[in-house]
């Protein structure tokens, strides 16, 4: 079966003073229709530019992006313009992505009218089914964001890439702004959206509790390139990487009784500025070895878990 999404050795590069950020550098993977797919590591490992850069939000260096069997690399302006209603993304910050002087009502409107093709008594229908749908009320037609907390503008978000009813959605942090109960009902909300729609997601958080519970498939990053991607109970049973070890180590343990040993990493982070061909985790690896600073790819340690570390049989 063709997946929905497919990417082949994406590459975003950005020139600055220094020479060439390697932001994201030969990522491959496939989402099928109807999954998650969690995207997790820490601050300025590639995730938010990977998912720009799947929707054309940032053009890619090189690769190739496959959207139901058909390459869209390199799409023209009208066949972008028709992707655009397959594809959509919720932002990380539900206020700045908002445009302050538009009410609830015209904000998740505004795609229904750039597409056109409806009344405006079909587009306020359509709107206020929206509204139901991601759980704001009717009252809140004629509101401002400022006059919203922050779960109600992330549903104002949710509903406008809801409006031209996609089969994948970016979710770039879609709660890290959010209060920890929110959160939830956020999460609750996309859940049950994707099981009635049928909606794919790439998830992309810092949350690791989050995206245990969203994702069927993680995939873990470090400075642009994919360490280790797993199903998502295997991911978190059988780590693998000793970066991904590193990282879930980090996760607090609700009970003072059993506390949960901290894995310190140490060492200087490689630049992602023309950086060497070796294991870019080389500098804080326990377990570095000479064999490292050969380039490391993606190897099936079991069915369905890759891993890029040489090392990985060794430190089970």
């Amino acid at each position: 079966m063709t997946p929905l999404l497919e990417v082949r050795d994406l590459k975003k590069y950005f020139q600055n003073k220094g020479g060439m950020l390697h932001a994201v550098d030969g990522v491959n993977f496939k989402l099928e229709a109807g999954q998650t797919l969690g995207v997790v590591g820490e601050s300025g490992c590639g995730k938010t530019t990977l998912g720009r850069t799947v929707l054309h939000l940032t053009e890619p260096t090189s690769g190739q992006i496959l959207f139901e069997g058909k390459d869209i690399t390199n799409p023209s302006k009208q066949e972008l313009r028709r992707l655009r209603e397959q594809m959509q993304i919720i932002f990380q910050d539900p206020f700045s992505s908002l445009n302050p002087r538009m009410t609830v009502s015209e904000a998740i409107m505004e795609p229904l009218l750039l597409r056109g093709g409806m009344k405006k008594a079909e587009m306020l229908d359509e709107t206020r089914k929206l509204m139901e749908t991601v759980g704001l009320a009717e009252r809140f037609e004629n509101t401002y964001p400022h006059e919203l907390d922050g779960g109600r503008r992330q549903r104002i978000g949710i509903a406008r890439a809801l409006s031209l009813k996609p089969k994948f959605i970016v979710c770039d942090e879609p709660v890290s702004a959010l209060d920890v109960s929110i959160q939830a009902q956020i999460i609750n909300l996309m859940l049950d959206l994707q099981e009635e729609m049928g909606l794919s997601y790439i998830f992309v958080t810092h949350d690791l509790s989050v995206v245990k519970y969203i994702s069927n498939v993680i995939m873990v990053m470090y400075l642009g390139q994919v360490v280790e991607m797993a199903p998502a109970d295997d991911l978190f049973s059988n780590t693998s990487h000793p970066y991904s070890k590193a990282l879930l180590s980090s996760i607090p343990v609700p009970d003072i009784h059993n506390k949960k040993e901290r894995i310190l990493l140490h060492g200087e982070i490689t630049s992602p500025v023309n950086p060497k061909p070796g294991c870019r985790f080389l500098a804080r690896c326990p377990y570095a070895a000479e064999e490292c600073n050969r380039p490391q790819t993606l190897e099936e340690c079991s069915p369905g878990h890759f891993v890029a570390c040489c090392k990985y049989t060794e430190i089970k």
